[in-house]
């Protein structure tokens, strides 16, 4: 029995890690088609399905291999978002298309004016992307548009995790209850800066004490500063409240995240952004990054000065892009300038992070830079001179290798003359000994060709009397055969006359 338990034991565990990894796992694309194409037939009855519609507005891909290979990538996180929006409960999300190009009707109608961009439709507003075009990071930007415009704080717990938060611009305000003009002002002007900017309020008069707020008074606490700023006038109007925020949204440090890296680039000052690399899970990057909340708090009130800071491990795929384009190493914390339209950039020696800089040592920095001691558009002239100053030192070298290699061939030429002569020279003696040697050889051969000739004639006139006397012999032997041969034949004839 103990045996059958144990293994009913087991057969639960294995399910119920089976059900965990499947609990945990990321959804797929399940290849079902979500993504509506808009049109001016079909955007309206489309739009009307759903609580909440989400467009993405694109440039025609046209005939261009990668253009279409990007809309192909951008579509299908659309899908992948879409799949996951479609099990959202509360709300009825849809998602469509609108090509830049073949639906400008629909585009002007539904008043969108830049391409390249994703509107969020819900009932009473238009909230516009501007991040990274990536499944989790759009729908996570979505379940933010859904949240209410204003979070109330009702206790202690709520209290510390508005403390906590300091990455965001955020107000808080203390009103008598939800039904005070002075709320609905409020929630009106939060409508406007939704989801970007955080809004908070109270109707606890002991939370309203640890704030330190008076009634309908609202405090503005701007990024990663602790201590907030009181809106003056109050009571307020939407109106007032809206213009104090758009005079005071750029804070003096702010982070770079996926979900408004274009809404915050395009923030720039005078055309430049400072910026800060810095991995807060690292200590060099976290003490750095200390420091800065320190410049920013002792120079809050200056409004040229605004420190965009980037954790590195938000954009994981940027980092080899960053470090080739800007010429630095994002292995340790860096500060420079940077130019927003052409990405030259001047940087601050920090030697490998091993002495990292003072509060002191990055103010002093920061002063020369929006003084414009520091700017990179002279840095970049002067990197241009730099080139003009080798290219000239090239052309010195060059003249005087010419006028090196001139003097060497004239000292070639005259060498090659003096050899010259001396050939000649040395020539015309050898042609005289040749000619004298010419002569004697010739005396000797005429006097060797004489003494042949003698010698020849001798033994000529030799053979020639040899000659003769062996003729003589022959003659005489043959005619002493000749008279043998006559005697035989009358031999002959009369021993033939005998026998007849």
């Amino acid at each position: 029995m103990k045996w059958t338990w144990v293994l009913v034991a087991v057969l639960l565990s294995f399910g119920g890690q089976s059900l965990a990894k499947e609990t945990l796992d990321f959804p797929e694309y399940d290849g079902k088609d979500r993504v509506h194409n808009l049109n001016a037939k079909n955007y309206k009855s489309v739009m009307r399905k759903y609580d909440v519609m989400v467009v993405y507005y694109h440039d025609h891909p046209g005939s261009s291999r990668v253009a279409q290979r990007q809309f192909e990538t951008e579509e299908l996180a659309l899908e992948r978002a879409a799949q996951v929006l479609d099990e959202f409960e509360d709300e009825d999300i849809g998602v469509g298309l609108i090509d830049a190009k073949l639906d400008k009707v629909v585009a002007k109608k539904l008043g969108l004016e830049e391409s390249d961009s994703i509107f969020i439709f819900t009932d009473d507003e238009v909230v516009e992307y501007d991040g990274e075009l990536e499944a989790h990071t759009l729908v996570e930007f979505i379940y933010d548009v859904l949240e209410d415009p204003v979070e109330i704080i009702d206790n202690s717990r709520e209290l510390k995790g508005f403390e906590s938060i300091e990455e965001d611009i955020k107000l808080v305000g203390y009103f008598k209850s939800h039904k005070s003009e002075h709320f609905e002002a409020f929630a009106d002007a939060a409508e406007e800066f939704h989801p970007h900017i955080k809004f908070f309020a109270t109707f606890n008069p002991k939370v309203a004490k640890a704030l330190e707020l008076k009634l309908n008074e609202v405090d503005f606490y701007e990024s990663f500063i602790e201590n907030p700023v009181v809106i003056p006038g109050k009571p307020y109007s939407e109106k007032e409240l809206v213009k104090f925020i758009e005079n005071n949204d750029r804070p003096t440090l702010r982070k770079l995240k996926p979900s408004n890296v274009y809404e915050i680039w395009d923030d720039d000052v005078g055309g430049e952004h400072i910026v800060a690399f810095a991995e807060e899970a690292d200590i060099d990057g976290f003490e750095f990054l200390h420091k800065l909340k320190q410049v920013a708090e002792d120079n809050t009130d200056n409004p040229n000065l605004s420190i965009l800071w980037i954790d590195p491990d938000d954009f994981p795929l940027l980092l080899p892009h960053w470090e080739k384009t800007f010429g630095i190493d994002l292995s340790h914390p860096q500060i420079g300038v940077i130019e927003a339209d052409d990405a030259d950039s001047v940087w601050m020696d920090i030697d490998n992070g091993e002495d990292l800089p003072s509060v002191d040592e990055l103010e002093d920095w920061l002063e020369d830079v929006l003084s414009g001691d520091i700017d990179p558009e002279e840095d970049d002239d002067d990197d241009d001179d730099d080139d003009d100053d080798d290219d000239d030192d090239d052309d010195d070298d060059d003249d005087d290798d010419d006028d090196d290699d001139d003097d060497d061939d004239d000292d070639d030429d005259d060498d090659d003359d003096d050899d010259d002569d001396d050939d000649d020279d040395d020539d015309d003696d050898d042609d005289d000994d040749d000619d004298d040697d010419d002569d004697d050889d010739d005396d000797d051969d005429d006097d060797d060709d004489d003494d042949d000739d003698d010698d020849d004639d001798d033994d000529d006139d030799d053979d020639d009397d040899d000659d003769d006397d062996d003729d003589d012999d022959d003659d005489d032997d043959d005619d002493d055969d000749d008279d043998d041969d006559d005697d035989d034949d009358d031999d002959d004839d009369d021993d033939d006359d005998d026998d007849d």
